[in-house]
């Protein structure tokens, strides 16, 4: 009888050990990677807290390694490689530090955070089916840039001719020339003509905006790219030189002196990117998970800005604001 109960008992642990050692493994603590060519900023912590829904928490089944660049984008590509030996599942990368991340691996799974068209960039393959190691969010919306002739008008109405400060290759050429045909449109339905002006470097700006105040333009509209938001001082600045009424893409313009921001809410877009954390760890491939566009948007206006243009903002206007900086 000892005989049996023992080979029963012996029989009954080989049996559960699989079952046991599968749950283990699934909970293993997982290791990512995040890459930012700026500095820590509280977007990580919404970050975090999107994976704590998801059941991602800190320290307890997930490490996380952040890498900054401190805004020197040279040192981008060596904290990747970085990333890469300290045997990552996963690398989340904001901005510009995707192509770094690109680089640097063909095999650990990448998520983006972008503010430009990943397809123009070569990150992607396309939207629907990105191919390779890549997916994630593209946090700018250049479709909105009728939207945002509209909005610039209503608060200047005496503008008539816009500027549209952009940087060549951000987009596809397809897509760009669907949205300067929709601007365009648009903005000829109020009156308003629009005129591109290029700028690929920072140390092109100053002959842009010098340019646009030859042509007598009177409005300002960024159309993002990543080397904007890291310049945004020096491009507000030059629009306050030239007293431009501007309209920008994201809250922080209007928070750093812009007049008009309309665009992606930057903290939901980095929440949005924990559900492809969340499906990668569990096994998912980065190439059939499509790339996801806004869906959240928000109104801020700079008050104070409007005051040194010389502009009232109408009352309808500021009641459509998600925020308004006094």
């Amino acid at each position: 009888m000892r005989r049996r109960k023992f080979i029963e008992l012996a029989c009954g642990v080989a049996a559960t050990w699989p079952i046991g050692a599968r749950a283990q493994q699934s909970q293993r603590m997982r290791k990512i990677g995040y890459l930012f060519g700026g500095s820590p900023s509280p977007f990580e912590g919404v970050f975090e807290a999107g994976l704590s829904d998801l059941g991602w928490v800190k320290d307890r089944n997930i490490t996380i390694e952040y890498r900054y660049a401190e805004g020197k984008s040279e040192r981008l590509p060596g904290l990747a490689t970085e990333l890469v030996s300290l045997n990552v599942d996963l690398i989340v990368a904001a901005g510009p530090a995707a192509r770094q991340a690109k680089d640097a691996t063909s095999t650990i799974p990448i998520v983006f955070i972008l503010g430009a068209d990943p397809v123009a960039w070569g990150l992607v393959d396309s939207f629907e089916r990105p191919g390779g190691n890549l997916t994630g969010t593209m946090e700018s919306n250049p479709e909105l840039t009728p939207r945002r002739v509209r909005l610039l008008k209503e608060a200047a109405p005496k503008v008539t001719h816009v500027a549209i400060l952009w940087q060549p290759g951000t987009l596809t050429e397809v897509r760009y020339q669907n949205v300067l045909k929709d601007t365009k449109a648009e903005a000829s339905s109020l009156g308003v003509q629009c005129q591109i002006f290029e700028a690929r470097d920072p140390s092109q700006f100053e002959t842009a905006f010098a340019d646009a105040a030859d042509a007598q333009m009177n409005g300002l509209i960024i159309m993002q790219s990543p080397m904007f938001v890291a310049q945004r001082q020096a491009i507000i600045g030059l629009a306050a030189k030239h007293s431009l009424p501007g309209i920008y893409e994201w809250g922080f313009y209007a928070e750093s002196g812009g007049l008009i921001s309309y665009g992606a809410n930057l903290p939901a877009e980095y929440r949005r990117a924990t559900p492809y954390v969340d499906k990668i760890l569990k096994g998912a491939k980065p190439a059939d998970l499509p790339v996801e566009q806004p869906t959240t948007f928000e109104l801020i206006i700079n008050l104070k800005t409007a005051k040194a243009l010389g502009l009232m903002i109408p009352q309808s206007l500021l009641a459509r604001a998600d925020k308004v900086i006094e």
